[in-house]
């Protein structure tokens, strides 16, 4: 397992999970970055709408973070959370940086595909770590804090997007290297983290097994054969792909929909998605943190769904007008805040035991990614031949199912450890939980 450096500080409580967090915001933001200035990189490279699908497709928004999440994943459970936070961040800064400096289009493309890789494999570890050092009665709040920073990456970004906007590409150039600043400080603050006890523990538990010559369980393929895990498979890939197939789509496409349908300027089309993101942070902190420990998961689920069905149908059904899109924003920003991402860093963590819960998550974010990289090529040149209400109709019935899969399927986990949600699931197996329970 990884070691702590010497001299690095340590880094515990809140403040290790705010760290492990920021890898929510560093995504956000390299989607962000990417879709505030795209039609600045289009127009500077001269890219056709090819080159702007194989961006979006490619990007930390789609395929680039599904490969990343399919390496991650397998990664983290061998070696260790602190594995992945000690060397995915330094290829994160690499590829941002290769974006800040690009002046071709092979040169811009590869950083994109760097930086989605590299995202790919932070995300899912960092849920998996935050859930597995989490307070029982307090799980909710501290996963919530990786929403939270995704919440404040698009804000902040779009903010400064509009900020930098007099100054071009040059500008767009400047916020890609504040995620590398960015990242340099929470790689630095990172390496100062403990290892997940519940992963030592179960390492311990794993190396006994095998010097007593006991058969081995909880393979990963046991994600595929086992009902419960299927089940789980169903209700997480269900509401984060479908949900994610609008919400990714909006990430990177949002700002050049306002600007090609609702003929906006880029610095209002900026400006929108800053007020639209800060509303997803109130209800971040102020309803899923607050309330997600205690209030009924599955009621605070259909009501952000609902929510988000209803914003879509308010535009794409309405004039693109100021009031049309200010209503909007309020819906779906005010929505994604107790909407289906949080509840899936939640449940995903929860579902899946130790030995393969980063793997769990990889494949899924995998599958996920895929369809978002898949839909993204697509949906440019749907939008140029069907027009924007034929994509929104696709958009509207992609939200529909993700809520009926949702409401149906929510599990009962509210103020379980994650030991006992496993020994729920998979049944009770012998051998020292005292470092789990003491952790968890």
């Amino acid at each position: 397992m990884a070691k702590r450096k010497i001299g690095a500080k340590k880094t515990t409580g809140w403040k290790a999970t705010i760290s492990v967090a920021m890898a929510n915001y560093i995504e956000a933001g390299s989607i962000i970055a990417a879709a505030s200035s795209l039609t600045l990189w289009q127009a500077y490279l001269h890219i056709d709408n090819i080159g702007v699908g194989l961006l979006s497709a490619l990007s930390a928004n789609a395929f680039g973070a599904a490969i990343g999440a399919l390496l991650g994943g397998p990664l983290t459970d061998k070696f260790g959370r602190k594995f992945i936070f000690t060397y995915d961040l330094l290829v994160y800064m690499f590829g941002v940086l290769l974006i800040a400096v690009s002046f071709n289009f092979p040169m811009l493309l590869f950083g994109t595909v760097v930086t989605g890789i590299a995202v790919g494999a932070g995300v899912p570890v960092s849920w998996t770590y935050i859930a597995e050092e989490s307070p029982t009665h307090k799980r909710a709040a501290h996963v919530g804090t990786a929403q939270l920073a995704w919440s404040f990456g698009p804000a902040l970004t779009f903010l400064l997007a509009v900020l930098a906007a007099p100054l071009g590409l040059l500008g767009s150039r400047l916020i890609f290297a504040h995620l590398f600043f960015v990242a340099f400080i929470t790689w630095y603050i990172r390496q100062g983290l403990d290892e997940s006890k519940m992963w030592e523990e179960q390492k311990q538990q794993d190396e006994e097994d095998r010097l007593l010559g006991k058969q081995k369980h909880g393979s990963f393929k046991e994600l595929f054969t086992l009902k419960v895990n299927r089940q789980a498979l169903f209700l997480l890939i269900g509401i984060y792909l479908f949900w994610n197939l609008t919400a990714g789509a909006m990430g990177y496409f949002m700002p050049y929909i306002y600007e090609n349908v609702g003929g906006l300027s880029s610095g209002q089309a900026n400006m929108l998605q800053v007020v639209l993101w800060s509303f997803t942070v109130l209800t971040t902190y102020f309803l899923f943190m607050k309330f997600g420990d205690s209030f009924s998961r599955k009621a605070m689920f259909a009501i952000g769904a609902g929510m988000g069905i209803v914003a879509w149908l308010i535009l794409t059904f309405m004039p693109m007008t100021w009031p049309t899109l200010i209503i909007f924003v309020f819906l779906w920003g005010s929505a994604a805040g107790i909407g289906a991402q949080a509840f899936y860093a939640l449940w995903t963590s929860e579902l899946f035991p130790t030995r393969y819960r980063a793997s769990a998550q990889g494949t899924m974010y995998f599958i996920v990614r895929t369809g978002i990289a898949i839909w993204s090529f697509i949906l440019p040149t749907l939008m140029n031949t069907l027009g924007f209400k034929a994509a929104g109709i696709v958009m509207i019935i992609f939200l529909t199912i993700h809520m009926v899969i949702g409401i149906a399927l929510a599990p009962k986990t509210m103020g379980k450890s994650l030991r006992e949600i496993e020994e729920e699931r998979y049944g009770k197996r012998k051998g020292p939980a005292k470092v789990i329970k003491n952790a968890n």
